[in-house]
């Protein structure tokens, strides 16, 4: 009986243990060294629901680079080209600039040169079809358009298209080819002598386009210079140090980078600056970030040239990408980036993702974006540039001129046209209405000089919004009527002639553009 009794009670410690480790309260004690790669296959073993080992590790990946930094981040497979292809300075599909309108692909202009414009696809045709599928009326969404329309050079894509006046469905095959894409929106003399580049990101192709327009510039008389970066948001590093050489003199430092694993790396300025001399103004405002701030911190650590705008974003770390077989990627953040002056403007990131996103709004609300003294450095975080001139770290280049964010109480009706997307809606569908007209107007300075906003145009753009449910009222609707037909006057513009008809006439109304011109005749 002793003897049965003990084979009973060590059968049902067994059975314990056993269904311990099925129900979880058994204790693992996987290895130290393998202990993330042990519980993803305890997951993928035993969890409740189906999931997928790829799945696992990517939720694993993203959630451990979310305790590091705001800007180390995990790329899907499937998202990589849409985030990679704006810094390439290139991507692979038919050539055509579109948005989705009234649930229909609308070509907005054809890229020049590209396959689709040398088979005679022009701005305002609607795509239907594509490989013989539907895709009007059916809530495509504009990543999955891309995803049909891209594709490998040389490969082939049938489209049908419906234009204004043709008698029924237009059939295209396209053969796909490298589209390039560029980061300057424009460059042009808006004053003699005075020049002005935009730029939109720092791609592998922007030093060379900068450099292109700099010499055209300069043969067209340019002695001054606007540098635009506002809302761009960066890119690479070295094309902001190339870009940043243009305007500095041989053996000044650019950049410097240093991490806890990555030794200082220094960036000096060499002989080949286009534009060492002459006056140099750069516009920034809160969405001008890392690549673009390494340019505005260099200029303004030399005194090379004003700040003019409102403080930058605030990114000064560097990341490197570390790709993955399976098409995906790993940015990780491996060093800080320093102006000449010693400097990192990284703004803090201890709070938290949530708080570091919302920036805008917390700047918004301390009233910075209306005043430049609502702005607070510490001591520590302040230094002199070799003129003496106080510029700050820690949180973004702080400009020296401020430009306060437009706020009027005259512009309401201004404001709720443009915030609801009425302007632009009005303009788009006045341009597709008239596009045979307006074809008239094939050059910019045509286009500037010879369209107007009429009072015809303007009054059935009042009865439009009205039926938006905006109504036209005020005391002083003088500035509001303005900006509103300067504005539609920039869409049409930019529907017809690209951002070559857009920006002239845009920046007529914008303060910052003004400000600057402003200061460079002075």
């Amino acid at each position: 009986m002793p003897i049965w009794f003990a084979m009973v009670l060590t059968g049902g410690i067994l059975l314990g243990i056993f269904l311990g480790t099925r129900t979880g309260s058994f204790n693992l004690r996987p290895s130290e060294k393998d202990k993330l790669k042990e519980v993803i296959s305890y997951i993928e073993d035993n969890y409740v629901d189906t999931l997928g080992r790829k799945a696992l590790e990517e939720k694993a990946i993203s959630g451990l680079l979310e305790k590091l930094d705001p800007h180390s981040v995990y790329i899907s497979a499937e998202e990589f080209h849409e985030a990679n292809d704006p810094l390439l300075g290139s991507f692979e599909g038919i050539g055509v600039q579109f948005r989705i309108e009234s649930d229909t692909v609308t070509v907005i202009n054809p890229v020049s040169g590209g396959p689709s414009e040398k088979l005679g696809i022009r701005s305002g045709d609607r795509i239907v079809k594509v490989n013989g599928k539907n895709i009007a009326g059916i809530k495509i969404s504009t990543n999955d358009v891309m995803r049909k329309l891209k594709g490998a050079k040389g490969t082939q894509v049938k489209v049908a298209i419906f234009r204004r006046g043709a008698g029924g469905l237009l059939d295209f095959t396209i053969t796909r080819d490298v589209i390039p894409t560029y980061s300057m929106d424009i460059a042009y003399m808006p004053e003699p002598g005075i020049g002005y580049i935009r730029l939109n990101n720092f791609a592998a192709t922007t030093h060379e386009e900068v450099h292109n327009a700099i010499e055209t510039l300069q043969q067209d008389g340019m002695k001054k210079l606007i540098l635009d970066l506002r809302g761009n948001g960066g890119g690479y590093l070295k094309a902001a140090i190339d870009v940043a050489d243009e305007f500095l003199d041989r053996g000044e430092l650019i950049v410097y980078t240093e991490g806890m694993n990555h030794k200082r790396d220094v960036s000096d300025a060499t002989a080949d600056g286009l534009f060492e001399k002459g006056d140099l103004l750069v516009l920034v405002d809160e969405g001008t970030a890392s690549a673009a701030e390494i340019v505005s911190g260099a200029i303004q650590d030399h005194d090379r040239g004003l700040i003019v705008g409102r403080r930058s974003f605030g990114k000064g770390l560097v990341q490197e990408q570390l790709d993955f077989k399976d098409g995906s990627a790993l940015r990780l953040t491996v060093a800080r980036y320093y102006t000449p002056t010693g400097r990192c403007i990284q703004k803090p990131y201890k709070d938290g993702l949530d708080t570091y996103n919302s920036d805008y709004y917390h700047r918004f609300m301390n009233g910075e974006m209306e005043h430049a003294d609502s702005v607070k450095f510490p001591d520590s975080l302040k230094y002199k540039t070799p003129k003496g001139r106080t510029v700050y770290g820690g949180g973004g280049i702080m400009p020296d001129i401020f430009i306060p964010i437009e706020k009027d109480s005259a512009m309401a009706y201004y404001n709720q046209c443009i915030n609801k997307g009425l302007v632009y809606q009005f303009a788009f569908d006045y341009t597709d209405r008239n596009r045979a007209a307006l074809m008239r107007f094939k050059t910019v300075d045509r286009f500037i000089g010879g369209f107007t906003v009429t009072d015809a145009i303007f009054g059935d753009f009042v009865k439009y919004a009205d039926g938006k449910g905006v109504k036209r009222t005020g005391r002083d609707l003088a500035k509001s009527d303005r900006y509103v037909k300067t504005m539609l006057k920039a869409y049409i513009g930019r529907n017809l002639l690209d951002n070559a008809g857009f920006f002239p006439v845009l920046n007529t109304i914008d303060p910052g553009f003004n400000k600057a011109i402003e200061i460079l005749k002075k």
